[in-house]
């Protein structure tokens, strides 16, 4: 049975990310990545993860039999229970669709349905920057803000399935995903420098050392050590891991964050308590669905 392949499909807007690990966490073959298109019809896009499913297996000259079983990390809201995807923005189509449901009757294997977020820091926790932790708290940094709280080696879903949805929580004038997000970097560059960038434009720019990029991403290390420290504080976890696309900025940010963290921590995590950057990198998508699986 050690011997079966698991394989990970990580869900998004604008692509999907399909891979196959073995049960020790080792990449397997070469992984997948096709557009989402994520306005298209719903057949169409159940049409893409299948094909991609069968493109890794096909690399990996496997056959169903080798399989163990599919784990798919999407976008949400989603109803992980039910296997549904519920009104989901970047998936409009997708409303209220039986995902698991679908790929499974195809495939004839067993099939999870999780929240990316959740999965990529499950993926850290099992495989990458957490391995060994038995409570860890994530973030994951890009369009949005997410945020997962895995518990020894399980994702703590909470009373409704919404457990570390974070992004709501009130902040300033409106809620904490108005600054820790893409959009966030920006309107902090804005507030800033007067002018309109991309988070991306700003971390570019602070790659060519440009000192209102250079401010932005000391402001927005400020802001994000807020809910850091809400985290640390409630709930005291061993690590705290920092994934998603953002954190490509992270040497431009890492600094602001820890200063304004630790001087908002109880003094025991506040000398004790790490906060790491993920490891897995592009892979941990679909490594942290594949992991739903074990």
């Amino acid at each position: 049975m050690n011997n079966k392949i698991i394989i990970g499909v990580d869900l998004g807007g604008t692509k999907i990310m399909t891979g196959a690990i073995n049960y020790r966490g080792k990449v397997l073959g070469v992984p997948v990545k096709v557009p989402t298109e994520g306005h298209s019809e719903k057949e169409v896009i159940l049409r893409k993860i299948i094909g991609s499913v069968e493109e890794v297996m096909r690399g990996l000259n496997a056959t169903i039999d080798d399989i163990k079983g599919i784990g798919i990390g999407s976008t949400g809201p989603l109803d992980s229970k039910a296997g549904l995807i519920l009104e989901c923005p970047q998936l409009p189509t997708m409303h209220f669709f039986p995902l698991r449901d679908e790929v499974q009757r195809y495939f004839g294997v067993p099939v999870f349905l999780h929240n990316d977020a959740n999965c990529l820091i499950y993926g850290e926790t099992i495989f990458g920057a957490g391995k060994g932790k038995k409570s860890v708290v994530g973030f994951t940094l890009g369009t949005g803000i997410g945020c997962a709280l895995v518990v020894n080696k399980r994702i703590w879903e909470g009373a409704t399935g919404t457990a570390a949805e974070i992004w709501a929580s009130p902040y300033q004038s409106g809620v904490i995903e108005d600054f820790i997000s893409g959009a966030g970097v920006s309107k902090i560059y804005q507030s800033i420098s007067g002018n309109e960038k991309s988070s991306l434009e700003v971390f570019q720019l602070a790659k060519m050392g440009d000192m209102l990029a250079l401010q932005t991403w000391r402001e927005f290390g400020k802001h994000l050590a807020v809910p850091i420290a809400w985290s640390i504080n409630i709930i005291d976890p061993e690590i705290v891991i920092l994934g998603g696309s953002i954190t490509a900025a992270y040497e431009y940010f890492y600094e602001s964050m820890e200063t304004n963290l630790r001087k908002n921590l109880c003094p025991v995590p506040a000398a004790k308590t790490k906060v790491v950057r993920a490891e897995l990198g592009d892979n941990a998508g679909f490594i942290g669905a594949a992991c739903l699986v074990l």
